[in-house]
């Protein structure tokens, strides 16, 4: 039930319950199921067809701080252009909540670990908090400044905060929220002290210091318990794309991956100054690697791209975003507000290249992919310069034809030939 205690049935619910029952993500039934739910009121936009042509793009929104102005008062014009462009937006209870009903595809922030230390949680249940071998309260490590960080890390073993955790979690989502994004879903170390330095928690239930293989175990336990509790919504997870197996044993990693709908990869592929060629720790090939694994579980990825606002990067995400999008994948632009505000919207988020003829493929470092109304070109980081003949006139992503395409190590390019007709400018 919401705060007040009073029963409430959101039109977002209705709309959510009704479009389940019809199947409306199978394109056959879209019609007949678009007539129904506009009857009842549902917002435009709250169907979209889950066999999407992997050369569309599905476009997700962080909806952060800075993102406010757009959702705090939008205009009637605004709000069916979010409902029209966005796929989904991540955005935070209660301040969303009235929201939904004008865009009902929303996900519920929530992050996995976090406890406020000036918060009610810390002050009723410090033995929540992770605590070094002396007893001192840890931290994510995060933002930290002089000997102390924003958030402290929650002890995710502890069964009374993952219940307390997933109960507050559903107040919160049965105000319509159609899935859930959590952040910090760390399969890595993440935890430290005031100045942000690793230091290894004592585990509670063994009196030692805690491996990282239990470590692992109690987040994937966590996961799956709250995949258990919200069997019907959408479930993403922000995620370590890098962590390693404890152990050489990876079926804790398969047990997170497999209680999410959605993997998001902070940062994609222009994280920080760029991933680095060949197949390292933060390599672009072991990218490629850990994003087709999560395909293969029948899992899609979120390209939550952080960059700057260059348009280097852009033509760089959007290229990537091609190569791999298996139909369900999402993009986003969370480092540049400025291409993917209602107000201005790059056109290229706008783009349908149409059905992929094949997977990805590639040629001494040179990554290409076709679409029925175009392709896609990467030139993998720490390569040589490549000139590429398309073999006829093609559009470019800044509007010019041209027939031979240059890329340095580390730039991508899409391509689009005469059959697109979706986007402004193309």
């Amino acid at each position: 039930m919401p705060r007040d205690g009073t029963l409430k049935v959101s039109t977002a619910s209705i709309c959510r319950a009704v479009a389940g029952r019809l199947s409306v993500a199978k394109n056959r039934h879209l019609p007949a199921a678009l007539i129904l739910l506009s009857a009842i009121g549902c917002p435009a936009g709250f169907v979209q067809a889950e066999d999407s042509p992997a050369g569309q793009v599905r476009f997700f929104v962080d909806a952060k701080s800075n993102f406010s102005p757009w959702i705090k008062k939008p205009t009637e014009t605004q709000k069916q252009f979010m409902r029209e462009n966005y796929y989904r937006m991540q955005v935070y209870s209660p301040y969303f909540d009235k929201r939904l009903a004008w865009f009902p595809n929303a996900w519920e922030y929530e992050d996995a670990y976090k406890i406020k230390p000036d918060g009610d949680t810390v002050r009723k249940h410090p033995e929540w908090v992770m605590r070094d071998a002396a007893g001192n309260m840890l931290y994510i490590p995060y933002a930290c400044k002089n000997g102390t960080c924003p958030q402290y890390a929650a002890d995710f073993g502890n069964p009374e905060f993952r219940s307390y955790w997933i109960e507050r979690l559903a107040t919160n989502m049965r105000e319509g929220y159609i899935g859930i994004w959590v952040d910090d879903v760390n399969m890595q170390w993440r935890v430290g002290d005031g100045n942000g330095d690793h230091v290894k928690p004592m585990d509670p239930r063994t009196g030692k210091e805690m491996r990282l293989a239990d470590w692992q175990r109690y987040l994937a336990e966590f996961m799956e318990e709250v995949r258990k509790r919200f069997p019907d919504a959408e479930i993403a997870h922000n995620v370590i794309f890098w962590a390693e197996p404890a152990d050489g044993n990876s079926e804790y990693l398969l047990r997170q991956a497999l209680a999410a709908d959605y993997i998001n990869l902070e940062r994609g592929v222009t994280a920080g100054k760029g991933l680095a060629g060949g197949d390292g720790k933060y390599g672009f090939r072991t990218f490629l690697a850990y994003i087709d694994w999560v395909h293969s579980l029948g899992r899609n990825v979120i390209l939550d791209d952080d960059d700057s606002d260059s348009i280097k990067d852009r033509n760089l995400e959007l290229a990537f975003y091609f190569l791999i999008n298996n139909g369900g994948d999402l993009i986003g632009a969370d480092g540049d507000r400025a291409r993917m505000n209602p107000d201005n919207f790059w056109s290229g988020y706008r783009l349908n290249l149409g059905k992929a003829l094949g997977d990805r493929r590639e040629n001494n470092g040179l990554f290409r992919r076709d679409f029925e109304c175009g392709l896609a070109l990467v030139n993998e980081p720490g390569q040589l310069s490549r000139s590429i003949d398309l073999g006829q006139p093609m559009t470019a992503l800044s509007g010019r034809s041209v027939r031979v395409v240059t890329l340095k190590g580390g730039e991508g390019e899409v391509l689009v030939s005469g059959c697109q007709q979706d986007a402004e400018g193309f």
